[in-house]
């Protein structure tokens, strides 16, 4: 490993030429995302497994739903995560505690019993919500007064860690999982964030002064008041629970219809307060944001489809693939593998197509690009689910090409996300603005969990995926058609700004 100026700096190691500090965040993330995508391979077929087989009973859709929200709300608490660590914890311990939150959760989904389930599932977003945007946020940290590309680069090898880990997991917990115990695959996604949180506070010398203090501290008044809160909503959430079992109403169903009602109300209510809220946005301001409130839906609707990866596709392996491979069956876990090592191996070429012959493809025709790519993967799936009700089970082959379909809309979408999101936000409003990125998957995950209940309901297999689809393509196309005026509203181009007057587009 060469030795760079900032590595001297930090005691003469290295990782990659970058500073030491790297390597501890790297494997932090890694087996923080071992545990997540390892339980989440799992989790939709424990939910949906017959009592008989210790699973817990729910139908497809019920137990799609819940995997919906429960992705959803991951990202939604990004959003409080960040600002516990900007003004109360700082960084570094919110990293350390919601790691240690993250690995209580799979230690209760280790422990038989519907109760535990709950439990570990609330007690993982919480702690995912603490840990996952602040580590993003030491990693940068570690490149303060550094060159952007080389800051870029270290965030290459830290995202890295991610989709490794996420390649690896459903390997072992998948295997053990369903092959021996259901919660047995869940503790090893508890001794995966264990190993993680070991790493993570031997290598704090590494770390230097990185997230160690609050960026923005608040007063103790703040303080007492934030803790009031949390002790509210808590108190407030068991007496609406205890009010709506006295009814009747309380179930799984209309916890999750609960939860995606909340996240769509939450995020109405956001651009809101963006538009009517007193942050004196200037003209631009407004034609930025409302050039973003397109690239936004258009998120949503992508990651819609795109995470029902977990819940809708990964049953249609269990059910209808043919996973036999040399006369034994691979556990159907394992094709939750395909899209992390295909992002491995193809986010250096959409780098490369960026920066090449792709560099004058704007935004939003990135963001069509990937609503179309997504949408074909689900056409895909209408012709592949079409196949199976006929009664033969298809080759994985299918699942593969599905994967690189969703891959590549995702490596059009994904990474210029958060980079158009803070060139377009308001000056008042950036911070705040980073979480409105977090809201697009939120809202399209709960969407997305209550769309599933179709499947096989209202809509037939083929039906359903070719609907969403068909829509998704729809949008793409759409999008497409009014890039011009998108790019005028965004302001990258004065004439095609003129243009921009008669309004917003209309699609």
């Amino acid at each position: 490993m060469a030795v760079s100026q900032s590595g001297r700096a930090q005691g003469g190691r290295t990782f990659f030429g970058h500073p030491w500090g790297l390597a501890t965040l790297f494997f932090t993330e890694m087996w923080e995302r071992f545990s997540f995508y390892g339980m989440r391979s799992l989790l939709v077929l424990f939910l949906a497994a017959p009592v008989a087989q210790e699973g817990m009973g729910l139908s497809d859709g019920t137990a799609s739903a819940v995997v919906g929200v429960y992705q959803g709300m991951v990202y939604f608490v990004a959003l409080p995560g960040g600002w516990i660590a900007d003004r109360i914890l700082g960084a570094r311990r919110s990293v350390l505690w919601g790691g240690v939150v993250i690995m209580s959760g799979h230690i209760s989904l280790a422990i038989p019993g519907d109760a535990f389930v709950w439990i570990g599932l609330v007690l993982i977003v919480i702690g995912t919500g603490l840990l996952k945007p602040n580590i993003s946020t030491m990693v940068g940290f570690l490149y303060r007064g550094e060159e952007e590309a080389r800051r870029d680069a270290g965030f290459s090898i830290f995202y890295m860690g991610i989709n490794l880990g996420g390649f690896v997991a459903p390997f072992i917990t998948g295997t053990l999982g369903q092959n021996v115990n259901w919660h047995l695959g869940f503790a090893t996604a508890a001794v995966g964030m264990a190993l993680g949180l070991i790493q993570y506070v031997l290598g704090g010398r590494g770390l230097g002064e990185a997230g160690l203090k609050p960026t923005n501290p608040a007063p103790p008044q703040t303080h007492r008041r934030f803790y009031l809160l949390l002790v509210a909503t808590a108190v407030g959430l068991v007496v609406v629970g205890g009010l709506s079992a006295a009814v009747g109403w309380f179930s799984v169903d209309n916890v999750t219809y609960a939860i995606a009602v909340f996240a769509v109300l939450t995020t109405v209510g956001f651009f809101f307060y963006v538009f009517r809220g007193k942050h004196g946005l200037t003209p631009v301001e407004r034609s930025n944001m409302r050039a973003y409130i397109w690239l936004f839906t258009a998120a949503a609707i992508f990651w819609m489809i795109y995470d029902q990866a977990a819940s809708v596709l990964s049953l249609f392996a269990q059910d209808n693939t043919d996973l036999s491979v040399f006369g034994w069956d691979m556990p159907s876990s394992w094709t939750q593998s395909i899209n992390p090592v295909m992002i491995i191996a193809l986010a250096p070429v959409f780098a490369a197509l960026w920066v090449g012959p792709g560099r004058r493809f704007s935004t939003p025709a990135k963001f069509a690009s990937a609503l179309i790519l997504v949408g074909g993967s689900y056409v895909v799936m209408a012709l592949v689910q079409s196949f199976a009700d006929s009664g033969v089970k298809v080759t994985v082959l299918w699942m593969v090409l599905v994967y690189f379909l969703q891959t590549c809309g995702e490596l059009a979408l994904s990474p210029v996300g958060l980079a158009i999101t803070t060139k377009l936000a308001p000056a008042k409003l950036a911070s705040q603005m980073l979480g409105a990125w977090f809201l697009a998957t939120a809202v399209g995950d709960a969407i997305g969990g209550q769309m599933a209940r179709l499947k096989g309901t209202v809509l037939s297999g083929p039906m359903y995926f070719l609907f969403l689809g068909l829509l998704a393509v729809l949008a793409g196309i759409a999008l497409f058609m009014f890039v011009t005026r998108l790019r005028a509203l965004m302001g990258e181009n004065e004439e095609e700004a003129a243009a921009a007057q008669a309004g917003p587009p209309t699609a």
